[in-house]
């Protein structure tokens, strides 16, 4: 199967223009290694059987002599030779120049280093892939054309369907998962990355023994309350009710869960429009991919035919996880905004140059006017502060968006755009 081109490929040529080298982060089978080879001029594996013991032997005793090679040079799974790190910065400050080297390695092994590596190896995030590079978005809508011109959009249309849709958010990301050929092997790819997350990864992440049942307790409640504010008291009692955690072992294992890039969660806004009392800070609770989800509670695309409320948090966990990745093309970041009258955006999503975008998730058409009543009344609370705020004003939304899984896409005369995820791109 030909190399399907990620979001992350301008960005790793950015960090290795401006830096000696770059490290690519994230969770376990998201493509790290194959992305990297493509800008790589050559590589070390050492997952490669026939010459680890070779490798790991010269990274050893001689680690720089890992080093030749024609450059830009990756060096997968890196943590397995933990000396190459102050290796690689040594070289880079000796040599002097960029663009020498790329690290990738499983998440699931966390390596103290004697050195931070800043402003010599740069690091930056991967996720599994988005709609629109598994090819299921058909990228009628750029995202950041939509920030610079707006005016211009004249409406479009997903070619995605609901059933489409289920199966992408039960499929999840995972670019195994569209290299199998059968439905039922496709779905496998993220049931086993959940399998794994509790029953191996979270133990060797440290090397620190944890329990797999309390692993899948913590994760399947993470995934009844996807997408929602839910308090970490909620999580422990989940817990509790079966097994006898203590509150810190709890706050452990939660820890471990974002150091392997399966838990996400999204931070609050907190613009000053109200009170810091009103207004809700906690994190919204997610997880890099919504698959993780699904595979965590045993469910099965059939599963939703009957059950829209739990699609519709499924749906929101793919939408931010999408936003998440198209706005990193130009350092974008996602927050949510809630307060205790019940009004809320479930999405805001920021540039780098102060502009931002009012988001709403709403799976189907008949959610749409809700959505866009709360984007409005949002704008509007900002409009009323600034009127009495005359020296600190606030900005005012530059967009104001309900991304749908539905068919066709709109502005409305209240100027919020009605976009289906099936239509956005970067």
């Amino acid at each position: 199967m030909a190399y399907k081109d990620r979001i992350i490929d301008n960005l790793l040529e950015l960090k290795l223009e401006a830096f000696g080298a770059a490290l690519i982060k994230g969770p376990k089978g998201c493509g790290k290694t194959t992305s990297a080879k493509q800008k790589a001029k050559s590589f070390v594996e050492f997952q490669d059987e026939e010459v680890r013991d070779n490798l790991l032997a010269v990274a050893q005793a001689a680690p720089k002599k890992l080093l030749i090679g024609e450059k830009p040079r990756l060096f997968d799974e890196w943590q397995d030779a933990p000396k190459l790190w102050g290796t690689i910065r040594k070289d880079i400050d000796d040599t002097g120049k960029n663009g020498q080297y790329i690290l990738t390695g499983s998440s699931s092994k966390d390596i103290s280093t004697p050195h931070t590596g800043t402003l010599r190896i740069s690091q930056l995030l991967m996720y599994p892939m988005s709609l629109y590079e598994s090819e299921e978005s058909n990228g009628s809508v750029s995202l950041i054309e939509l920030f610079n011109n707006p005016d211009n959009f004249d409406g479009c249309e997903s070619d995605l369907s609901i059933d489409g849709l289920i199966f992408a958010i039960c499929r999840g990301g995972w670019p195994r998962g569209l290299l199998n050929e059968s439905t039922r092997a496709k779905l496998e790819i993220a049931k086993d990355l959940y399998r794994q997350t509790y029953s191996v990864d979270i133990s060797n992440i440290d090397n620190i023994k944890r329990n797999a049942r309390w692993t899948q307790a913590i994760l399947q409640s993470y995934s009844r309350n996807i997408c929602t504010l839910a308090e970490t008291k909620t999580i422990f009692d989940d817990v509790k009710a079966n097994y006898d955690v203590s509150e810190k072992t709890l706050y452990d294992y939660i820890d471990a869960l974002e150091r392997l890039y399966i838990i996400d969660d999204i931070d609050a806004w907190c613009p000053a429009i109200r009170s810091k009392t009103v207004i809700r800070a906690s994190k919204k609770r997610n997880l890099i991919d919504p698959s993780v989800a699904v595979a965590a509670l045993g469910l099965s695309p059939d599963y939703f035919n009957t059950d829209f409320k739990t699609l519709g948090f499924l749906f929101e966990s793919l939408c931010i996880r999408d936003l998440k990745i198209y706005s990193s093309a130009f350092d974008g970041t996602m927050s949510y905004y809630r307060d205790r009258y019940g009004l809320e955006a479930d999405g805001v999503l920021h540039l780098n140059d102060g502009r931002y975008a009012l988001l709403e998730f709403k799976l189907g058409s008949k959610e749409i006017e809700e959505g866009a009543k709360h984007l409005c009344e949002i704008e509007e609370l900002i409009k009323k502060y600034n009127e009495k705020e005359k020296q600190c004003k606030l900005r005012l939304p530059d967009l104001k968006i309900v991304i749908t899984g539905t068919q066709f896409g709109y502005k409305r005369e209240d100027g919020v755009f009605v976009i289906p995820i099936g239509c956005l791109k970067n």
